[in-house]
């Protein structure tokens, strides 16, 4: 069977040299996908390929370096997966950056490029895949947006919040305009997950975040690739435009 005929869906995870992202990525090659890795960070791409858990999987996957706040960048990974895998069946806009920066010391440099990376990089990957999607009638594109963007900041700046409010009502923009195409988009607003990040949070902010959380413990990266997991499916083809929330009881609605 030619590449081109072959059935095996293509998923590209931004932000995937760690964290969620790359928990996202080893789901989707978990289910026999083909899996571009995307990062803008060159050694966590070669860490993860030559990591272990990808051995079985390299086949299947490609790496690329790719800065999410460069349009051109991404047009041109875009052109990359197409000309080697032939289609392109999943996005998942993971790639962020998150300060804590108060509102009084926040410079405009840093607004710029926080929006850029989490709002820019959504849109114009969004964007860059629409004409491939639309000519296979079918997609999905799945944004990683957070209760940030829903509620205000838990230990982010007033840019991280915005950015991922920005990110729902483009899911609902994108949802409402491509529906009619086979193409589905969702969004998931997770809080307070053991990721790498968590790291650069100050101890006694996590202990007073942990005793807010009705659930009484912090989410796992695998509990977010199996909800996204589930909007990428063909099972998940009736819902568009929504958001699905991952907080341990933070945020009810």
């Amino acid at each position: 069977m030619s590449e081109i005929n072959e059935k095996r869906k293509v998923a590209i995870v931004t932000g995937a040299g760690q964290g969620l992202g790359l928990e996202i990525a080893k789901k989707f090659l978990s289910e026999e996908m083909k899996v571009v890795f995307v990062d803008v960070n060159q050694q966590l791409l070669n860490e993860v390929k030559n990591s272990a858990d990808l051995q079985p999987y390299l086949s299947n996957s490609k790496f690329l370096q790719v800065d999410v706040s460069d349009v051109a960048a991404i047009k041109h990974s875009v052109n990359e997966i197409l000309r080697e895998w032939f289609r392109i069946d999943i996005l998942v806009n993971n790639a962020g950056v998150r300060k804590e920066t108060s509102i009084e010391d926040m410079t405009e440099e840093e607004w710029n490029k926080i929006l850029s990376v989490n709002l820019g990089g959504t849109f114009f990957y969004s964007q860059a895949v629409l004409a491939t999607m639309k000519s296979q009638k079918s997609g999905r594109i799945i944004n990683i947006s957070s209760y940030g963007g829903q509620a205000g900041p838990l230990s982010s700046g007033a840019h991280y919040c915005a950015s991922k409010a920005g990110q729902l009502v483009l899911t609902k923009t994108f949802a409402r305009s491509l529906a009619s195409q086979g193409i589905t988009v969702n969004a998931v607003a997770p809080a307070a997950i053991e990721t790498p990040e968590m790291k650069n949070i100050d101890t006694n902010k996590l202990a007073k975040m942990k005793d807010s959380i009705p659930v009484q413990r912090f989410g796992r990266e695998e509990e977010v690739a199996g909800i996204v997991s589930y909007l990428a499916s063909d099972a998940a083809g009736y819902i568009t435009g929504s958001t699905f929330d991952i907080n341990g009881g933070l945020l009810m609605r």
